[in-house]
């Protein structure tokens, strides 16, 4: 009797510590260092797609008679844990806490330079 072909099921929704439009470090992998803004963010997944990190490229053959093929350069997602949010005025990485404001919003604040994002 073979075997049923089973495939992984998706993980659960994360809450993940960057969003849309931050600006992250790279940590981790062979873009390591790098900083660029968020473009797009895929909580199903946990992963996050940054400019100018983990650039892939494609080749698509032509679709019609008489069309040329092309190679597409992309941005590919990265895993959210291998980026931490980046303070651009003091040119650090850190890691994200999370804190009250007077008027009772919650917001998140860089631990090592306490800068407040939102």
């Amino acid at each position: 009797m073979p075997k049923k072909n089973r495939t992984q099921p998706l993980p659960k929704r994360y809450k993940m510590h960057v969003k849309k439009g931050d600006t992250v470090q790279v940590i981790s992998g062979k873009d390591k260092g790098k900083v660029g803004e968020i473009q797009q963010v895929i909580p199903k997944e946990s992963r996050v797609v940054v400019e100018n990190v983990n650039v892939r490229t494609k080749h698509l053959k032509p679709k019609q008679e008489g069309e040329k093929g092309q190679i597409i350069t992309f941005e590919a997602p990265i895993h959210s844990s291998n980026v931490m949010l980046y303070s651009n005025k003091q040119s650090c990485a850190s890691r994200v806490s999370y804190t009250y404001t007077e008027d009772g919003r919650k917001v998140r604040m860089l631990k090592k330079t306490g800068e407040i994002i939102d």
